[in-house]
């Protein structure tokens, strides 16, 4: 048998200790990766070992030192192993589905809270509200406790079912083993154990002798309970039969409690005495108090169901900033229409390959329902969005008479400009550079857009951009021309001038963006040992960079925590690189990086990345600008009416930032030609199966049920796997589950025509239960309280 992989998972790393959501990610991707075994050195991390599903059922063995927090191995799945080698934080093996779980050391509070399945084995005392609410399915094994020491105060409160075994060995109070109030509440399982005990709740359990069967379980199990916890010397000592006891639950019908009063003795000794005829609401007895049938249908249900399909935006709709409807999308590839659902996105953005499948950090998964609500895989849009490389331009309308000038032919400049002439507007870009695409074709690495892809989709805007003008430095006088031939002018571009420090030997600094452009020229010498100021994620492009030009020690400094993430972070580190904060830089010496502290990171070339700053040189004093940026409002306007702005010369932002703006932009532009106010329309997708809501507001992320999703799927087989997994928010997926669990029939599907339906629920036959609501994965069913009669 092949030895199981082994990862090893630091809680600490250079900047300090590692966030417990940090540390489940990197647990939960080595596990991914085939890890069988994890050693994991914990600085009181929460949950460590919960939540563990190996693809095709592998074990998974925990080893733990250090100080795990809080819960561990809480949610723990079966074939996961967790050893603490050390004493355990409060609610260890909280809701256990089935791990085990050995602690060489005390449990504190909480042990095995609402546990279902698996083990723990504590080798010592634990504290109070041990095994509480735990709970035990037929078709499962107990769920088990075994105790070396003693159990602390309100020991098995509301246990409803499993085994726990406290042993007795060197207890916390040698009097009494089982602590204060034990067994209160208690409905189900039993607790074998050794010593003396002052009470328990008599009303709700009782000692009952142990059967041969028990006794031979017990001392089987001690056996294998010793050897886990390696103290297999006391087998003889803890199995000595007359020393031990065991609890059991009473059955309903054992339960011990005062008679019930009757409804009748009520009314008559608390109701009219304290609150009724002569009480507090006396003057209300008079009302009519005839019985209401316990279910109504009609104007006495208390809630109506409302379908609300696409009223609200789904979370991966409202997160990305080209407002692009991806459930959509995944709609039209479950009813066949691939090429629809590639070639939508062209509505939104002229760059759905290099955006959406290489170069956008995925803010639409980041706000994935499934990722967000249900820890679950977020639906993984790359597929779909490298799919749109291969899309044909869109049919183009009669030019429209308007004519506007766009100054930048970046991801905005491109944006608006094609936004423009999909209206039916003349577009003409004008940029400076010597290529069309702005930074992502000058600047950006190759190894995170490849570079047929980026041409290719380059290539398809030429088509619909016809008028496209490179190397244009405008001026002043330049700049009032475009103003005078164009009824609008849109300036997107962007941010080029790199922002400094000014310390000396300054001169010795290559900005990040002159570093990146070079370096795709194949232009750029790097040394042996390099030092970037400024850890974002330009930050780690240029590390990259750099490793693949053959740097071999990597530093970026930072005098915060750096804000660098997603796969730019990700790369960096494979590369190698060192993130190291709080850095405060002195001077740049020929020997490299000197520090306020008086270190020395030696360098042969040293980066800046501190962002960019916006060349507003040729803009008319017309123009308000504030702090290095222009001025806009809400619809990308700026001071001159003619004149808008979006991307980075309005706010420093993501490429899909920019592109959204242009986006809106171009709305703004197209209404205001028409002589009408400014508004949302969807008729920009008239050629296309879709409609949505353009609505600012998000759907609530509690509305969508996500019980019918694997939560064993890590990773996606293909597009039409990524769309059966959509849960479709705010947006009716025709299921059917509505109609199906509906208890008295009353949701009805309504054709309307051309393919659209709508869903209604009967008033004479629906009673207000919510079943339609809790059932839906799509969240589109609103229970809504019933308009009161008079």
């Amino acid at each position: 048998m092949s030895k199981a992989k082994t990862v090893h998972i630091a809680g600490k790393d250079e900047t300090g200790r590692v966030s417990s959501r940090i540390l489940e990610e990197r647990i939960q991707e080595a596990v991914r990766g085939g890890a069988g075994r994890l050693e994991i050195a914990a600085f009181g991390q929460h949950g460590i070992g919960g939540r563990i599903f190996q693809p095709q059922g592998k074990p998974v063995n925990v080893q733990i030192t250090g100080s795990p927090g809080q819960r561990t191995g809480s949610m723990g799945s079966p074939g996961t192993t967790i050893e603490i080698h050390g004493p355990a934080s409060d609610d260890i093996g909280w809701l256990n589905a089935g791990a085990e779980i050995v602690v060489h050391g005390y449990a504190t509070n909480g042990a095995c809270n609402a546990m279902a399945q698996g083990k723990v084995w504590v080798a010592g005392n634990i504290g109070s509200r041990g095994m509480t609410m735990t709970k035990y399915n037929p078709r499962f094994a107990h769920p088990e406790l075994w105790v070396l020491g003693s159990a602390g105060d309100y020991f098995a409160e509301f246990m409803a079912g499993g085994v726990a075994v406290i042993c007795g060995h060197e207890p916390q109070d040698p009097r009494n083993v089982l602590g204060y109030r034990p067994c209160v509440g208690m409905v189900g399982g039993k607790i074998f154990f050794r010593g003396p005990i002052h009470g328990y709740s008599q009303a709700d359990a009782k000692l009952v002798p142990i059967s041969d069967e028990e006794w031979a379980w017990l001392t089987e199990n001690m056996d294998l309970f010793l050897g886990r916890i390696k103290r297999k010397r006391l087998l003889k000592k803890l199995t000595v039969r007359d020393e031990w006891q065991c609890i059991a639950a009473r059955t309903p019908m054992e339960k011990v409690g005062a008679k019930r009063r009757s409804m009748a003795q009520f009314h008559r000794d608390v109701w009219d005495k304290e609150l009724g005829r002569g009480g507090m609401i006396g003057d209300l007895t008079d009302l009519d108090r005839s019985p209401v049938p316990l279910i109504t249908t009609g104007e006495l249900r208390r809630y109506v169901p409302v379908w609300e399909h696409r009223k609200y935006l789904a979370p991966c709709q409202s997160a990305c900033p080209t407002g692009m409807p991806v459930q959509e999308r995944w709609r039209l590839i479950r009813e066949g229409k691939v090429d629809e659902a590639v070639d939508v996105a062209l509505a939104f953005t002229p760059f759905p390959a290099s955006i959406c499948g290489y170069l956008c950090p995925h803010l639409c998964m980041q706000g994935c329902t499934k990722g967000v609500a249900g820890n679950l895989q977020p639906v993984d849009i790359t597929p779909l969005g490298r799919k749109g490389v291969s899309s044909k331009p869109p049919k183009l309308p009669d030019l429209s008479g308007t004519r506007v000038a766009v100054i930048g032919g970046g991801p905005g400049g491109i944006s608006v400009a094609w936004q423009l002439r999909l209206k039916g507007h003349d577009t003409w870009v004008y940029d400076l550079e010597k290529v069309l695409g702005g930074k992502m074709a000058t600047a950006i690495p190759e190894q995170r857009i490849p570079r047929e892809v980026l041409e290719a989709e380059i290539e398809r805007v030429r088509k619909v951009l016809p008028h496209v003008h490179l190397q244009q430095n405008l001026t002043h006088k330049e700049f009032d021309q475009l103003k005078a031939d164009f009824d609008y002018v849109v300036i997107a571009t962007g941010a080029q001038k790199p922002r400094t420090i000014p310390i000396p030997g300054s001169e010795r600094i290559t900005p990040a963006l002159t570093f990146l452009k070079n370096a795709k020229l194949d232009n750029q010498p790097v040394g042996k040992k390099l030092v970037i100021i400024g850890a974002g994620n330009v930050g780690c492009d240029v590390a990259t960079v750099a490793h693949r030009l053959g740097a071999e020690e990597i530093t970026l400094i930072d005098i915060q925590e750096p804000a660098s993430f997603g796969e730019e972070r990700k790369e960096a580190e494979r590369a190698g690189a060192v993130f190291r904060y709080p850095c405060f830089t002195k001077e740049i010496t020929p020997e490299g990086v000197l520090l306020t502290t008086g270190e020395v990171i030696p360098a042969d070339t040293v980066v800046i990345s501190i962002g960019d700053l916006p060349d507003l040189g040729f803009l008319p004093e017309t123009i308000a600008v504030d702090r290095g940026f222009v001025l806009v409002n809400e619809m990308g306007q700026t001071s001159d009416p003619q004149v808008f702005a979006i991307g980075d010369i309005v706010k420093p932002g993501l490429l899909t930032d920019a592109i959204g703006a242009g986006r809106k932009a171009a709305k703004t532009i197209d209404e205001m030609a028409a002589g009408k106010r400014p508004q949302v329309d969807s008729a920009w997708l008239k050629d296309y199966s879709i409609e949505y809501s353009e609505t600012s507001e998000r759907i609530d992320y509690s509305r969508m049920t996500l019980e019918y999703y694997d939560p064993r799927i890590t990773e996606y087989n293909d597009m039409e796997h990524c769309a059966s997994q959509c849960s479709s928010c705010g947006s009716c997926m025709d299921c059917g589950l509505c109609d199906a669990v509906c208890p008295t029939a009353a949701i009805e599907r309504k054709n309307l025509g051309n393919g659209k339906y709508e869903r209604v629920s009967n008033p004479d036959k629906c009673i207000g239960c919510g079943f339609c609501g809790k059932c839906c994965p799509c969240g589109v069913w609103a229970l809504v309280e019933n308009t009161p009669m008079g």
